[in-house]
């Protein structure tokens, strides 16, 4: 009898651990996993990304934005799961844009590439354009002005992990930092700044809280005047690939 008790007794905690550690994510989160190890595979620490290569993984690449479609984001992920999710869907899907087409010169040369709705998100599709704007920049930070990128050499650098909701914070913050630490994408000195013309396409993003020097002075060791004279640099729209 007491084998017996002993038996049930192994048998039912078995059943209620393997239950346990089988039971689904309340979140439903996705893993980004495959799509920081492409990141590590194709693209270097200056952002530059073999698009070549990175075709021969188009599989690889539809698996994931697949995964992200399959578990979009609901009321009860955190502010910094839904960033997360969105970021790296905006860059992942922004390659497979490219390998897509590839060999190309520039995004720019493809028909409406941010206004075109084929993105999936759950049982929505939305366009790239929607994801920027009607998403990302509704979350209130501008930060996400420089984590999102467009294949160009002007935009922000695609760095080579994941972005990942418990590091978002620092992730975010560096991203801004090396943006605006650019030589070749601003030129800021006391009096006078050559600025990305992010800064002028969304000024009003970093701008709710002060001026624009305000906001630039948060990420740069020189001391800005007030009335320092902003001009902006010719974006270059060519494509951000190894050479």
């Amino acid at each position: 009898m007491r084998v017996f008790s002993y038996v049930l007794f192994f048998l039912c905690s078995f059943g209620l651990s393997a239950m346990e550690n089988n039971k689904p994510n309340p979140t439903n989160y996705p893993d980004h996993t495959l799509w920081g190890n492409l990141l590590q595979k194709h693209v270097d620490d200056l952002g530059n990304v073999n698009y070549k290569a990175f075709k021969a993984d188009n599989d690889k690449l539809e698996t994931y934005l697949n995964n992200l479609a399959k578990n979009s984001p609901t009321d009860a992920w955190s502010k910094e799961e839904k960033l997360a999710y969105y970021i790296n869907l905006y860059n992942a899907a922004t390659v497979k844009l490219i390998t897509d087409n590839y060999p190309l010169k520039s995004i720019k040369d493809l028909k409406n590439p941010w206004d075109k709705e084929w993105v999936k998100v759950g049982s929505q599709t939305y366009s790239l354009g929607d994801i920027e704007h009607k998403i990302l920049r509704k979350m209130n930070d501008p930060r996400i002005h420089f984590a999102i990128n467009c294949a160009s050499y002007s935009c922000p650098k695609l760095v080579n992990v994941a972005y990942m909701p418990k590091t978002l914070e620092s992730q975010l913050a560096k991203a801004t930092s090396d943006f605006i630490n650019d030589a070749s994408k601003n030129n800021i000195k006391t009096n006078k700044l050559l600025l990305s013309n992010i800064f002028k396409w969304y000024k009003g993003d970093f701008t709710e809280n002060g001026s624009l020097i305000d906001y630039i002075q948060q990420y740069t060791k020189v001391a800005l005047k007030a009335n320092s004279k902003i001009n902006y640099l010719e974006y270059d729209w060519s494509l951000n690939e190894t050479k």
